[in-house]
């Protein structure tokens, strides 16, 4: 058993811990940090059962399959908070998503992956369609706020109407994305396809029924710990003397996308960089495209007030995160150097969020 899964398995000891500490209420931080913990694990067995399933089905539902439950855990967490009327953080922890993924994750990967490869490659045609897809994430966001800033008078009903209709398009456009990486164009996501094959054949037929059940019984304790984690996250936060935008940009996001960000890191180190980026820029583009459309949708049907008009400042993170990335990797290589420079660009953004004034935390 790998290092990783071991550290896993001692995780998953945080469940019951989260549990007593909410029924016997021990304090709203014990209660935010074991929950905290307790999602790890969740998150990584969820990510297994859906590789296992994907084996079964065949490449293009498991496709789908990946592409359906790749930020589950996010979009629960945000759930929760969404109907906890949390709707800043929630929105915060979009920005914090797009943003970690693209610098820290992918930053990690080129670093760790080029101190033991002195040149890594990857498909430069799948991260120029990448870069096309986020870039109009940033417009699509872009947009609600120019309005709401520019024009005197917009009512949050309008906002939350153009929203919508945004919403929809993206979703759209997501679609279609997985129509082109699955079927007119997947001779380009080949590695990935090579990748369950291989999967397939070096052992024996998953179990469908058992690791159907691993994904609904992780998927329903992680709906669980999300509850106990947001009920208990204004209080612990400010116990840390933390703002909700920096819990949100940063803390959120690494919870919800440890597993991944561990498999992209780990995939980079032997030498896979194609699949390293694309676990990396495909979550990006599943916050963007598909989680925060899917979110407004649910702060609708609600009665939360959740658009898509955010905070200029986590406008700008998200635009200049998209900027560096999209650069770095239109080349189709990377080095240990690169990497570098996307964790220098999210340790800056991370402390412009964590200075950023309280009073004016959050939209």
């Amino acid at each position: 058993m790998s290092g990783k899964n071991i550290l896993f398995f001692v995780l998953l000891l945080f469940i019951p811990v989260s549990l007593a500490a909410h029924f016997l209420e021990w304090g709203d931080l014990i209660v935010f940090i074991a929950a905290g913990l307790a999602i790890l694990p969740l998150a990584a067995w969820m990510g297994t059962a859906t590789e296992e399933i994907a084996v079964v089905v065949g490449p293009t539902l498991g496709g789908l399959l990946n592409a359906t439950f790749g930020n589950a855990t996010e979009l629960i967490i945000a759930i929760v908070a969404l109907k906890a009327g949390l709707v800043d953080v929630v929105k915060a922890s979009i920005t914090g998503s797009i943003v970690s993924n693209l610098l820290l994750v992918m930053g990690l990967s080129m670093f760790l992956g080029g101190l033991r490869h002195k040149e890594q490659t990857f498909q430069p045609i799948v991260a120029r369609v990448n870069a096309s897809s986020m870039n109009l994430a940033v417009i699509a966001i872009l947009l609600p706020t120019a309005m709401n800033y520019t024009s005197k008078g917009v009512g949050e009903q309008t906002l939350q109407h153009l929203s919508l209709a945004v919403a929809v398009v993206l979703i759209l456009v997501y679609a279609l994305t997985l129509l082109f990486s699955m079927k007119t164009h997947a001779y380009l996501y080949d590695l990935g396809v090579a990748e369950a094959e291989a999967k397939e054949g070096s052992h024996a037929q998953p179990n469908m029924w058992l690791w159907s059940g691993v994904l609904l019984v992780c998927t329903l304790l992680v709906a669980l710990e999300s509850e106990m984690l947001v009920d208990s996250l204004e209080v612990a936060t400010s116990q840390l003397g933390l703002t909700a935008l920096f819990t949100g940009v940063i803390l959120v996001p690494i919870v919800g996308n440890a597993a991944e960000h561990a498999t992209a890191v780990t995939v980079a180190m032997k030498n896979k960089m194609d699949l390293s980026v694309s676990v990396a820029v495909g979550s990006s583009m599943q916050i963007a495209l598909f989680v925060a459309p899917v979110l407004v949708i649910a702060g609708w049907v609600f009665d939360q007030p959740m658009d898509l008009d955010f905070n200029p400042f986590e406008l700008v993170a998200v635009a200049v995160s998209v900027l560096i990335a999209n650069s770095i990797s239109s080349d189709g290589k990377s080095n240990w150097l690169e990497g570098i420079l996307l964790l220098a660009a999210y340790t800056v953004l991370g402390l412009g969020f964590y200075f950023y004034p309280v009073i004016d935390s959050i939209g």
